[in-house]
């Protein structure tokens, strides 16, 4: 009862957000369970209109179910976005630590690092950067696990150093706790939520980027499953079966939306716990 009544407090909107992103977390770990074949390609019903028999959202050019795609499709697209989060949030921490706690040159060249990254068009770059290696989509993930990182080292860097003033970290120093100690006891759970909430934006962020590769052919391969590379091919049918470029339009707009409101709403329920 305590639970449902938290729950009624929620705002609709984050409700819905949760149930959303519930559903779409359980296309991503069982597609191959609700969709066994997806894939499966039948060329006598390529290009049929949303509504037709057996197709609620019609198929694309190659005959495949166009649900069905866009929930095989789910796993790649928001697969590459947690891992870029992911790899963004742990060079964040682990760079972000060092320069603001320890300053000094070792802080110059970290914060030399970051600012040259941020300074480059990221998308441009990810695009030059995939096509130059060869593309494929966990080197598009790796790039932009990198171009990433900076917000990831700037927001950790800042929020130690305003920690690192306050006295009980003086109090931490002056009993000699080792740097590692005060760093993952005392300072990190005070960044945490700050922390968490780059995380949620990363994960938008990365599927709007990821799915941009995609579309532009630099992501998955042809023929998969993904919502950019559905939107994409949906281009070519957009007039005569618009339901596959729709569909996975409106997909990666609801999941970007769903992932921020969730992670707004974690930053401003921790603020008002901690007042």
């Amino acid at each position: 009862m305590k639970y449902i009544k938290k729950i009624h407090h929620l705002p609709v909107s984050i409700i819905l957000s949760g149930l959303f992103l519930i559903i779409i977390s359980l296309w991503v770990i069982i597609p191959n369970i609700i969709v066994p074949n997806a894939l499966a390609q039948n060329l006598a019903n390529s290009n049929l209109p949303a509504g037709s028999p057996g197709h609620i959202l019609g198929t694309d050019v190659l005959g495949r179910d166009v649900l069905s795609m866009l929930i095989a499709g789910s796993r790649s697209a928001l697969t590459g976005p947690i891992a870029i989060a992911s790899g963004s949030f742990i060079i964040g921490l682990l760079l972000g630590s060092i320069a603001g706690w320890y300053g000094g040159f070792i802080d110059r060249v970290i914060s030399a690092y970051a600012d040259l990254t941020l300074s480059m068009p990221s998308m441009l770059l990810a695009i030059v950067a995939a096509g130059i290696i060869g593309g494929g989509y966990w080197v598009s993930v790796a790039v932009m696990i990198i171009l990433y990182s900076p917000f990831d080292i700037r927001l950790v860097r800042s929020a130690v150093i305003v920690q690192k003033s306050k006295p009980y970290i003086e109090s931490a120093l002056i009993l000699k706790i080792k740097t590692l100690r005060i760093l993952s006891r005392h300072i990190f759970p005070n960044i945490a939520m700050l922390v968490m909430v780059n995380f949620f934006l990363n994960i938008a962020f990365g599927l709007v980027s990821m799915s941009s590769l995609s579309f532009l052919g630099l992501g998955v391969g042809p023929g998969e499953a993904d919502w950019g590379r559905l939107l994409a091919d949906g281009r070519q049918v957009l007039f005569t079966a618009p339901a596959q470029a729709v569909g996975a339009g409106i997909l990666i707009i609801l999941s970007a939306v769903a992932i921020n409101l969730i992670g707004n709403f974690a930053m401003e329920k921790g603020d008002f716990d901690e007042s």
